[in-house]
């Protein structure tokens, strides 16, 4: 390995320690802000083994996982973000015309796809070793994650969620994934990635409410280094999957623009 390959894989090592040791406090303070009366929340649901779950405490109670994050809000600040010249002015444009594709029912890969309205639903399946994350909102998709110690294809074909593979670390589960295309967002705000993008996904289940979500974007064609962003989700118990069409026949298409776009300003910041 060159000297430059064995810098980069210690920047993304330094990353993704530096990921987990954020605090999650912040998210049992903004539920309480809500709603004063919640208890707090319960220990981490565990298999008779020991091993985290990602579901309700009994394996069949209903619930989905919400971003405690606003619609907004980057996953990281962009003056944190080591941008390359042409990928920050792209950046910048898309704060103006707001043309994201998961706006138009494209499925969008890594942290965007937690960030989608009405919650994402993780189901592992230890006797397929797989795990599925399923989307409610936006494109209605789910990702598949090969939990069976499999690598990476050599060549695989770009796609949107790219092909991942996953362990747990203790009680974190870890997601590796490449093959990419360059066709969504990380987030609402725009930032950009090339099919060079190689991401690091942890969660972390810290009690019966929270997860802490952390990824770290390693992409050499739109940034001069690896870099980490975040955030956490909320357990929503009582909620399941529910058919949801993405922008039927495209009758909303003025929510979807605004800035230089349109002289309307949108009726509703949300959208898939």
């Amino acid at each position: 390995m060159t000297m430059v390959g064995r810098k980069r894989l210690v920047l993304i090592a330094a990353a993704a320690l530096l990921a987990t040791a954020l605090p999650s406090e912040w998210a049992d303070a903004q539920r309480r802000e809500r709603n004063p009366d919640l208890p707090p929340p319960g220990p981490v649901p565990r298999t008779a083994d020991g091993k985290v779950m990602l579901t309700g405490a009994t394996g069949s109670e209903i619930g989905v996982w919400e971003p405690m994050f606003g619609i907004f809000d980057p996953i990281a600040p962009a003056d944190e973000v080591p941008f390359q010249p042409w990928a920050r002015a792209l950046y910048d444009a898309r704060q103006i015309h707001e043309l994201e594709p998961h706006a138009r029912c494209k499925a969008s890969g890594i942290s965007r796809q937690f960030l989608t309205p009405y919650g994402v639903e993780i189901l592992e399946l230890p006797e397929l070793q797989r795990l599925y994350i399923f989307d409610i909102g936006g494109p209605h998709t789910f990702r598949t994650v090969y939990m069976d110690g499999r690598s990476h294809p050599k060549n695989p074909t770009p796609t949107n969620y790219g092909h991942a593979i996953g362990w747990w670390e203790g009680d974190t589960l870890v997601i590796d994934s490449v093959g990419f295309n360059e066709d969504f967002w990380f987030e609402r705000r725009g930032l950009p990635h090339t099919e060079q993008l190689h991401t690091i996904e942890r969660l972390t289940r810290v009690d019966a409410a929270t997860i802490e979500y952390r990824v770290t974007i390693d992409d050499p064609g739109a940034y001069t280094a690896p870099w980490t962003g975040g955030f956490d989700l909320n357990w929503e118990a009582g909620t399941e999957l529910f058919e949801y069409i993405c922008q039927e026949a495209n009758y909303a298409h003025e929510l979807m623009v605004g800035g230089e776009a349109s002289s309307v300003d949108r009726s509703s910041p949300i959208v898939p």
